[in-house]
């Protein structure tokens, strides 16, 4: 499977979820960070709302909150990031049909 297709399944898959964490003005911070890994140990696949008195733009924040905790942007679409770890990407990219 193609990194295109890995990003459409995931895509699926979370299309159900809603977001569990709201990052707001206070921007990103240990306890957030932690909170995250957290769920992405549990869940591996994990919905971020991203307020719109947050600081920076949603793609800057996407990008630090995953080289912060190890994983993988899947899509940044308006306000909302889906994150994966790596371990479910590479598991996603390497798989054969």
């Amino acid at each position: 499977m193609t990194e295109k297709h890995a990003k459409k399944e995931l895509m699926r898959r979370a299309n159900d979820l809603s977001p569990t964490v709201h990052v707001g003005k206070d921007g990103i911070d240990e306890g957030l960070l932690n909170e995250i890994t957290n769920q992405l140990k549990k869940n591996r696949l994990l919905k971020i709302r991203v307020l719109q008195n947050a600081d920076a733009d949603t793609s800057e924040i996407a990008e630090n909150i995953a080289e912060s905790t190890e994983s993988v942007v899947v899509n940044v679409r308006g306000n909302v990031v889906v994150l994966t770890d790596k371990r479910t990407w590479t598991s996603l990219c390497q798989k054969k049909f």
